[in-house]
């Protein structure tokens, strides 16, 4: 398949679940994506003490939350998504 023709979004599709299953038969997908975890983590860190200020429980408590606010937030964005495309309306 040429570069300029990707083939059809099926086609993608099949493609890259075979490329992950053959990733996954091979590597331990926890030490794959290790870096990125470590980073998305850190931003939650970053975000609610960016000097190392506060007491290390303190700090997770309130990074605990910070993280509940994000999958929160993409919850809700996702649901108006779904709205939107069933025709229901849902954008503020």
């Amino acid at each position: 398949m040429s570069q300029g023709n990707p083939g059809k979004k099926s086609e993608r599709s099949q493609r890259g679940r075979l490329g992950a299953y053959a990733l996954h038969a091979t590597h331990d997908p926890r030490e794959t994506t290790r870096k990125a975890r470590e980073a998305f983590l850190a931003k939650f860190v970053d975000e609610v003490d960016p000097d190392r200020i506060l007491e290390p429980d303190e700090r997770e408590r309130r990074v605990f939350y910070a993280r509940k606010a994000y999958f929160t937030r993409l919850a809700e964005m996702s649901a108006q998504a779904r709205r939107r495309r069933a025709g229901k309306g849902g954008a503020r």
